[in-house]
């Protein structure tokens, strides 16, 4: 599951959590917040970040040859 975690400090500050994206898209998810609430000071991944997302793939490669004899 994706979730956003807003701390908003009595200076202004706002600290941002973000879980259950794996990979840097969390950036593109919360691009658009972040455009808002104003300037960004720091950035730090989680292990979710450095987590590589795996693809599979079902595809079967086969060849044929004949021989020339």
């Amino acid at each position: 599951m994706e979730t956003l975690e807003f701390i908003i400090f009595p200076d202004g500050r706002v600290q941002e959590k973000v879980t259950g994206i794996v990979g840097a898209s969390c950036a593109e998810v919360t691009a658009a917040i972040e455009a808002q609430l104003g300037l960004v000071l720091s950035h730090e991944p989680t292990s979710e970040f450095f987590t590589a997302q795996v693809l599979e793939s079902n595809v079967v490669n086969t060849q044929t040859t004949f021989s020339d004899w």
